[in-house]
């Protein structure tokens, strides 16, 4: 290749912030490229954007190593009639999938306040060892989040792979795409978190089927064989996995979980560590709470106390089989920004109570009533004395 000085210093910058050998090829994605271009003060380089030649992909450009292996030209159009040529594993390079550190490590929430398994969870993602970890739960619990700002806290790269009834080994550890014209192995998320050492999240892992038993190697952390393509995987440093389900994986009884499975023992005896996450304790809740009115412009301490005590009694009818329902900590969030937008507790109250049956809607309103009513007579002007809502608990089952 006859490169001008400015893209030479282009390409020497791309290869030291990828670690790439100069033998080897350079592949980069349009995000990569305009960083790179970014930090040697070049704008984009029209020469590798707009050339045929470099192009590897859909927003994906190729460079050759400088070992002579490969010639930049462009590449000859597939004659008629022709099955596309087949490539392994090793011919689609990681940078392709577009993957970049900054883009896999979650977002920290403003919002969010530890509890639960959080500390364990803490010091097994710290270590970076391999120790996998289910955390069970009824919904809207804050299992997922906590994986997720766990690997925010340490700057740790986060796979999160939502499992259901149709998730298959194709989907789980990768499988031959067609790319720009040809069959090519492209790894799944499951493969590509393993090479890269980061976390992996299997969510909702009971409503997988027999299908995820392709993951037991993996559980026991000692790498996958991939069959498709003669290719055996170690895990990286750091690699570990959480799972998350709502039931233990032994199937709901109750009906609320819908599609949930009983998992293979086998499957579940890889599992060295099972948790059982309980929804939070009401001081902790009511900080999540105040935290998202701060966050949506309007904070209301009474209301937050008010929602809290609410979910917390119906938690303990639903514990004690007088009701079928329960509040979920994602619906008092959801309340608390309903609030915000229209400024009616009531309001926000029913927008989170209309995905129940008619009998639990006006259960639940009828003891969010009770509950706040001496609020709402206080700010209406009470007489002083008047019933406070920390003296009431009455509940309507």
């Amino acid at each position: 290749m006859n490169l001008t000085p400015k893209q030479q210093a282009f390409i020497d910058a791309a290869r030291e912030r990828l670690g790439t050998d100069r033998s080897e090829d350079l592949v980069l994605t349009r995000t990569q490229v305009l960083e790179v271009a970014a930090a040697v003060g070049q704008k984009p380089p029209q020469w590798l954007m707009n050339e045929a030649a470099y192009r590897a992909g859909r927003g994906v450009y190729r460079i050759p190593g400088e070992g002579g292996t490969r010639t930049v030209a462009p590449a000859a159009p597939a004659p008629v009639a022709t099955a596309p040529a087949v490539k392994t594993a090793a011919a689609v390079p990681e940078a392709a999938l577009a993957f970049h550190t900054g883009a896999l490590i979650p977002e920290r929430m403003a919002s969010y306040v530890p509890f639960g398994c959080h500390n364990d969870i803490k010091k097994i993602v710290s270590k970076k060892v391999f120790f996998p970890v289910y955390v069970t739960g009824l919904s809207g619990n804050g299992k997922t989040t906590t994986f997720e700002q766990v690997c925010a806290e340490l700057g740790r790269e986060f796979f999160r792979v939502n499992i259901t009834p149709e998730t298959s080994e194709d989907d789980l550890l990768g499988g031959f795409r067609l790319v720009n014209g040809e069959t090519v192995w492209v790894d799944g998320p499951v493969v590509t978190a393993m090479k890269r050492g980061a976390f992996l999240l299997l969510d909702e892992v009971d409503l997988g089927t027999t299908k995820v038993m392709c993951l037991q190697p993996v559980l026991e952390g000692k790498g996958v064989f991939l069959k498709k393509t003669n290719a055996w995987v170690h895990p990286a440093k750091g690699f570990t996995v959480g799972l998350t389900g709502n039931t233990k994986g032994r199937g709901d009884e109750t009906g609320k979980f819908v599609g949930t499975n009983i998992m293979n023992e086998a499957f579940l005896d890889r599992v060295p560590l099972t948790i059982e996450q309980e929804y939070p304790k009401p001081e902790v809740e009511e900080k999540i709470l105040l935290k998202i009115m701060e966050l949506n412009g309007e904070v209301d301490q009474e209301f937050a106390t008010v929602l809290v005590r609410w979910a917390d009694q119906i938690r303990k009818s639903y514990a004690d089989g007088a009701t079928e329902d329960v509040i979920t900590t994602r619906r008092l969030v959801q309340a608390a920004q309903g609030y915000a937008i229209f400024g009616n507790r009531k309001k926000a109250v029913e927008g989170v109570l209309t995905r129940f049956d008619r009998l639990t809607q006006e259960a639940f309103m009828d003891l969010y009533e009770k509950l706040d009513a001496p609020v709402v007579k206080d700010n209406l002007g009470a007489a002083p004395g008047a019933e406070t809502v920390q003296s009431r608990s009455d509940c309507p089952f």
